[in-house]
């Protein structure tokens, strides 16, 4: 009966023995190998939140890429005013990984679903090293992860939600790719309305970030970077630098390499339009499903793949997970083998990618690769799954939602 199970000592056991050692290495008293990764929130966050504070967005800043609303999460170590700030925004990205294990753990509780996506979650995180919580993107995922699982059952929530967490880090407005009651897109389109402009009026500068975005090159992680990883042992005169906060390549083609990534970035787009068109089956798993496929897509064909934004994945494989019947199993698999190969390019061993030698651009052939392949597949099993040729879409009445289960 829903509810009536245990709770699942032996998991729990195990999220606190990983989230302590996780701790253990961003409060430095153990250090990883590799590049610091705390410095994003030691030196940039902070750099951001005195900015904030004082009343504007981070305008002559060209590594401020994000929408408005990731000042909340800049400015939230103001709510743990005893600690220092990276102290606080470490903690505070713990409390977000509990938030999102809790939600996970009721889920499975109700009829359909199991605890299988908890433990993604326990298990997936850590594989991805202190990085998790040494950025903002475990407290989107939370979000995110809130959004879906309130489903049709609660449309006018997850609209909220789905606005909310897209104005901190745009992607979540890919979780919309599914949803099939007009509340929800309804809900979405008018809480992102009036965040945006309550934001856009609170401070100068709420909007600069997409110009910084447009400008950004190929990151060294990226698919695209590897087409300049094997360049460069042809003799390709290109540089490797720091620009617009991550490491990229500068130089010959680095142009038409990204303008290549934003077009296959747009196929993935046009491929999940005529999906969503074409879909005339809907599970209660599929919304899940659907905004994991497409949070793929967008990821692997990216002129970016910085190492949190595995954090997105993880969640939306563990929701995908939470329903016996989601199709995603083959790709959730591939994704947290990715995600342990992500912290082995970074930060262990960094400096062979930045090096461009034959470890460095083995490992992202491997992550890069993972990611197609599962974006591939889930694609594949989403649309073999919900497209039924000569079947019309029935209009979902009141008793059809009334039976669905949360989360569809």
């Amino acid at each position: 009966m829903t509810g009536s199970r245990r709770l699942p000592c032996g998991l729990l056991a195990l999220w606190g023995a990983t989230r302590l050692l996780l701790l253990l290495f961003v409060f430095k008293v153990f250090v990883f190998p590799g590049p610091d990764v705390t410095g994003d929130v030691s030196v940039i966050y902070h750099g951001w939140y005195g900015t904030l504070r004082a009343g504007t967005y981070p305008l002559d800043d060209v590594t401020w890429q994000y929408p408005p609303a990731a000042a909340l999460a800049i400015l939230s170590p103001a709510l743990l005013p005893f600690l220092d700030y990276a102290s606080a925004f470490f903690v505070l990205a713990l409390l977000a990984d509990l938030v999102v294990l809790a939600l996970l753990l009721h889920a499975g509780t109700r009829p359909g679903r199991t605890w299988r996506g908890a433990r993604v979650w326990v298990v997936g995180l850590p594989l991805l090293g202190p990085t998790v919580y040494a950025r903002y993107d475990v407290m989107v995922t939370a979000v995110a992860v809130a959004a879906l699982l309130a489903g049709s059952r609660h449309p006018r929530a997850m609209g909220a939600l789905t606005a909310f967490a897209a104005l901190l880090k745009v992607w979540p407005a890919l979780l919309l790719l599914g949803a099939r009651r007009r509340a929800a897109w309804a809900w979405a389109a008018g809480t992102g309305l009036v965040l945006a402009v309550g934001f856009a009026l609170a401070m100068p500068g709420a909007f600069a970030f997409l110009t910084f975005q447009r400008d950004r090159g190929t990151e060294v992680e990226s698919l695209g970077a590897l087409v300049f990883h094997v360049a460069r042992q042809f003799g390709w005169d290109g540089l490797v630098l720091l620009n617009y906060g991550s490491v990229e390549f500068l130089g010959p083609y680095v142009g038409v390499v990204s303008d290549a990534a934003l077009v296959l970035s747009g196929v993935a787009f046009a491929w999940l339009l005529l999906w969503r068109v074409r879909a005339r089956r809907f599970a209660p798993y599929t919304l899940a499903d659907a905004a994991f496929v497409g949070v793929l897509m967008f990821t692997a064909t990216s002129r970016v793949i910085s190492p949190q934004y595995m954090v997105w994945l993880v969640g939306l494989a563990a929701v995908c997970l939470c329903f016996r019947a989601s199709r995603m199993g083959l790709p959730v698999v591939m994704v947290l083998v990715a995600s342990f190969v992500t912290v082995l390019e970074f930060p262990i061993w960094f400096g062979h990618v930045v090096a461009s030698d034959w470890l460095g651009v083995t490992l992202l052939f491997v992550r890069n690769g993972l990611l197609v392949v599962a974006a591939l597949l889930g694609g594949l099993e989403l649309w073999r799954d919900t497209v039924v040729r000569g079947v019309p879409e029935p209009l979902p009445g009141r008793a059809d939602r009334a039976r669905e289960p949360l989360g569809s």
